[in-house]
Formats: C-alpha cells, sequence, structure tokens
C-alpha cells in the first residue's frame, strides 16, 4: 500500500499595511520634532567681513537692512513704528534676547542707527551687528 501524500494548503501571502502605516506615522512625527527652524531676515545681502566675527551660541533675533535702507523682519518689510512693536513683543516673551543686524554692506549708517535707537528703546540689552568671518 502507498501512502496517500497529502497536499499543503497554501498559505496567503499578506503585506501588513496597518504596521507599515505605523512605522512611517512614527518616523513623520520623530522627523518634525526634531526639525529646527531658524528665524531669517528674508532679504538676499553681502555682509561685510570681519576678522574678529563668532558665532553666537543662543538664539537671536534679526532684523535685515537693505542697500536701500528698509528694514525686514521675518520675510516682511516693516517701519520703525512697527519694529518698535515687534521688539516690545519678542523682548516681552525673553527679557535676555539678543538682537543681531543684518545689514548690506553698502547699507546707510543713519538706517542702522535709527535701529539700534529702536533696540534701546525697547529694552534690548544686546545688540550686534551681523558680519562673515574671514
Amino acid at each position: 500500500m502507498i501512502p496517500a501524500i497529502k497536499k499543503k494548503a497554501k498559505r496567503d501571502v499578506e503585506i501588513a499595511i496597518v504596521n507599515l502605516v505605523d512605522v512611517i506615522f512614527i518616523l513623520l512625527i520623530f522627523f518634525i520634532m526634531t526639525t529646527t527652524f531658524s528665524k531669517e531676515t528674508g532679504i538676499n545681502i553681502t555682509k561685510p567681513e570681519a576678522s574678529s566675527a563668532g558665532q553666537l551660541e543662543k538664539e537671536v533675533f534679526q532684523i535685515g537692512v537693505t542697500k536701500d535702507g528698509t528694514v525686514h523682519v521675518q520675510d516682511r518689510q516693516v517701519d520703525m513704528a512697527m519694529l518698535l512693536t515687534i521688539l516690545r513683543r519678542e523682548i516681552a516673551e525673553d527679557p535676555e534676547k539678543s538682537v543681531v543686524i543684518v545689514s548690506d554692506r553698502n547699507t546707510d549708517m543713519g538706517a542702522i542707527v535709527d535701529i539700534m535707537d529702536q533696540c534701546n528703546v525697547a529694552g534690548v540689552k544686546k545688540v550686534s551687528v551681523g558680519a562673515n568671518a574671514k
């Protein structure tokens, strides 16, 4: 007598989509939480060079000034009254916040002095001028 050969039942192969979606969602959350956003001035300028230029350690508030003397904060042009309001709000959030004035190398010094004056009125304790390191 010959033993009967039993056929093995075929298993259906499935890809667990639910687990894959969970992993992708966790990766998305990880990348969102670890991304840092920097507040730039939103203008293209050519900064002057300085041999003593260095990096600041903590987050600073940047104010951009173009060749024409227009003032920009976070991708929008502001006037001196708006700048004072913005500076007061930033100092109310963090009294130790530093301000960096990033200007074009051909900017009129009068505009920079006006911005520094607004910083003093708003109560900013540390104001710097941005430059590229040589």
